[in-house]
């Protein structure tokens, strides 16, 4: 079994990950850069190193991040989500070196990582994919040909994205001449890689992805779907478990497929199989996530299973606890990314000191975060600083806590989509549990909330006004 792990990654994720260590024993060890110094992970690890003063490269250094490794002590390394999560240069490094590395193998995440090596898998394996190219673009003039013979509206998109970026919707040949070179662009300064595909674009679909476990012999498994349909520029800000959305007949074979997927491309460890639901009820393969997800919580929460501490089990060689009809769902789960922007604003990031703050409670609620009174969110990494989880037996009593538990927690100081996520829950649409991506496009009026102050912070506003005027 694993020993002790370092956890090449920072913010809530590295805190998930650190107290998933602790319950199975496991000595975890932290990296931070400089403006991470007083960040929670740091504080809650066993050990923590510093990667100096630069506020990205450090995180982004995979030699250098295993030389900590072996440098501490550490038989194994978890990479969390983001930065080098879905890298197969860290992958080979680790298994060079004698480290477990808590994913796939390096094979896997390269395969799946080139979108079009992974439509090209799942089409082999019968997984429905949607009509698009079936290789990169060798240029303009064949994205040209491309788009006329899968038709307009068409998604131009970066064969090595991830996260919403390098991905244009173009309607006409007009548009596609126009964002050819800025996906380009976009597509390598974010993943080093030029490369760009087209699929056809499916109007007003529901995004469906499936949770999935296998370990090394061959033995893979369901944890259900969660629904990411309500998303902002392709950036997810609320998910379900499972999808209100589903029949029990569709959620069966989405499973179904999403196991397939993962045996074809020899996948081992925790992955997600994500899917386009159409409005015709047919499904697309979309991609695959070789890693963790943000909102991996949700499919703990109905399953009782704990992702991370299976991912490193399997890590260690251990084969599932689990067989699929082990896996039972209960209830509903929502998760809430608490980010730090001002949806007012055009979701402009709001970084800043925490003056106060207070995770929500009671029963059915989970707050993962990175944040505390008096810590300082620094500008130069992902604006998300908590993620609020409610579960409940049935929908209409899981809107109800999560309507109390958004009011519950309390970040003061910056700005959240606390407030504007409170003006989803009311809309008629995600209380039917219908919807699909085009929702926050549809609802432009969401952003006219009202700030809820609450009395100590008009006092204390108050109190500054009053000591401003008398010069104090």
């Amino acid at each position: 079994m694993i020993k002790k792990i370092l956890i090449a990654n920072r913010g809530e994720i590295a805190v998930r990950i650190v107290r998933a260590c602790a319950e199975m024993g496991i000595k975890s060890v932290a990296v931070y850069a400089e403006p991470d110094r007083y960040a929670l992970h740091v504080k809650k690890a066993d050990e923590a190193y510093s990667l100096g003063p630069d506020t990205v490269a450090g995180y982004l250094n995979a030699h250098r991040l295993v030389n900590m490794a072996k440098a501490a002590g550490c038989d194994a390394l978890h990479p969390g989500y983001g930065f080098l999560s879905e890298n197969p240069e860290l992958a080979e490094i680790c298994e060079r070196r004698g480290i477990y590395f808590i994913g796939p193998t390096p094979e896997v995440i390269r395969k799946m990582g080139d979108k079009t090596q992974a439509r090209k898998a799942m089409v082999a394996a019968g997984i429905p994919v949607t009509p698009g190219s079936d290789d990169n673009l060798a240029d303009l003039d064949e994205a040209l040909k491309v788009a006329d013979e899968v038709g307009y509206p068409i998604m131009l998109k970066a064969t090595s994205g991830g996260g919403g970026r390098g991905i244009r919707r173009c309607s006409s040949a007009e548009e596609l001449r126009r964002n050819y070179d800025r996906v380009i662009s976009e597509a390598t300064k974010a993943f080093g890689q030029s490369e760009v595909f087209i699929e056809k674009f499916i109007a007003n679909p529901r995004h469906i992805e499936v949770q999935i476990l296998a370990d090394k012999y061959g033995n893979t498994i369901s944890l259900f779907e969660r629904d990411c349909s309500i998303q902002r520029r392709h950036q997810k800000l609320i998910e379900i478990a499972p999808s209100p959305q589903l029949s029990e007949q569709q959620r069966q074979m989405l499973g179904k497929l999403a196991v397939s997927a993962s045996k074809a491309v020899g996948y081992s460890n925790a992955g997600t199989v994500e899917f386009l639901l159409d409005e015709n009820e047919h499904f697309y393969f979309m991609e695959m996530n070789t890693r963790l997800q943000v909102e991996h919580p949700i499919t703990e929460v109905i399953t009782g299973i704990d992702i991370v501490q299976e991912q490193i089990r399997i890590a260690s060689g251990l084969k599932l606890q689990y067989q699929q009809d082990d896996i039972q769902k209960r209830g509903y789960a929502i998760e809430f990314r608490i980010n730090a922007e001002d949806p007012k604003n055009d979701f402009l990031p709001s970084f800043g000191k925490i003056t106060r703050y207070f995770a929500a409670g009671g029963p059915g609620v989970r707050t993962d975060g990175a944040i505390y009174s008096g810590y300082t969110i620094p500008p130069y990494y992902d604006s998300m600083c908590a993620k609020l989880i409610v579960w409940a037996l049935d929908w209409d009593a899981v809107l109800d806590r999560a309507a109390r538990a958004l009011n519950d927690i309390t970040v003061a100081g910056v700005k959240t989509t606390i407030p504007y996520q409170l003006e989803i829950l009311k809309t008629a649409e995600f209380q039917a549990g219908k919807f699909n991506t085009g929702f926050i496009e549809d609802h432009p009026e969401l952003v006219n909330y009202s700030v809820r102050i609450s009395n100590r912070e008009l006092a204390a506003a108050i109190g500054a006004a009053v000591a401003a005027s008398m010069g104090l």
